[in-house]
């Protein structure tokens, strides 16, 4: 069996993919301190930690259901650790089992000094990364990436950091998960032709490229509207306008992907992974503006 590396097990997890569960912990702990919220910063730390390890398990537990369904083969785009074998399916399973049992430990530990509702939302979080595959080859992965990646964690995380939920967060939720769900719309835009081969739905393929390409420039364009609506009825402060500092690269993203006829695929082929650096950057900005909001 061939040796691997700490490097290669890391690698095998896509971390390029975890800004999309760990900025909207990220941003709810800095929304939480900019209300004037006590912040308890070590529950903040694990709550973040834990979410990118349980990220980092439905990755790999995503990866071997997409390897023996056929959506990645040796003419796909995207994960080729399987695909070129570098590891086994035996060897992303137990990865898989071996983080998602970190994970549990860990969200079991944090459930004993919060309470009951965060056991409930972990639950449901950890329900929705297994059944992710099946979900997202019915056409349902937007709708799991946006409840795992901006509604879950959100609350999930306001209730950890501060002991209760705080619901207005969420509107925050908005932009920050539109981009999230970009990040797979790029993927399924792509990987139309490969995922019909395959037997799968996907939204993309459902409604075609044409309609998929205009619905991944509103994803990562309307938050920025949104953001500014939030401003201008005062439920933001106006420092949130430190997020707009991303709005170019989104612009170039969104022409990315509607000049796909003259670009080729080529040209977006790499797109999920750019739309996950616009939400690192987006989401940090926000931080960034809820910060000055605070201090100036």
């Amino acid at each position: 069996m061939k040796k691997h590396t700490f490097k290669d097990w890391v690698l095998a997890t896509r971390p390029w993919s975890f800004p999309a569960s760990a900025m909207p912990v990220i941003v709810t702990i800095a929304w939480t301190w900019a209300q004037g919220i006590n912040v308890n910063w070590w529950f903040a730390l694990w709550a973040l930690v834990n979410i990118i390890i349980v990220h980092a398990a439905g990755n790999v537990w995503s990866d071997i259901a997409d390897y023996r369904s056929g959506v990645d083969a040796d003419d796909t785009f995207g994960v080729r650790a399987l695909v070129d074998g570098q590891f086994s399916v035996e060897e992303f399973r137990r990865l898989s089992l071996i983080l998602n049992c970190i994970a549990i430990v860990g969200g079991l530990a944090l459930v004993c000094l919060t309470g009951w509702p965060l056991l409930l939302i972990g639950v449901i979080g950890i329900a929705l990364s297994l059944c992710y595959p099946r979900l997202k080859y019915m056409a349902l992965g937007d709708v799991v990436i946006a409840l795992c990646y901006a509604l879950l964690p959100m609350t999930g995380t306001s209730f950890v950091v501060s002991g209760s939920i705080h619901w207005h967060v969420l509107w925050l939720a908005v932009p920050v998960g539109l981009i999230t769900v970009a990040i797979l719309h790029a993927n399924n835009v792509r990987d139309i032709e490969t995922d019909q081969r395959a037997g799968i739905q996907t939204f993309p393929l459902l409604t075609g490229r044409s309609f998929g390409a205009k619905l991944y420039a509103f994803e990562v364009l309307f938050p920025f509207l949104w953001l500014f609506g939030l401003m201008a009825f005062r439920i933001e402060p106006w420092w949130l306008l430190s997020a707009f500092v991303a709005l170019p690269v989104a612009f170039k993203n969104a022409r990315t992907m509607l000049d796909y006829e003259q670009g080729g695929k080529e040209s977006y082929a790499n797109l999920d992974e750019r739309t996950a650096q616009l939400q690192l950057m987006f989401s940090l900005l926000i931080v960034v503006g809820l910060a000055l909001s605070v201090v100036v």
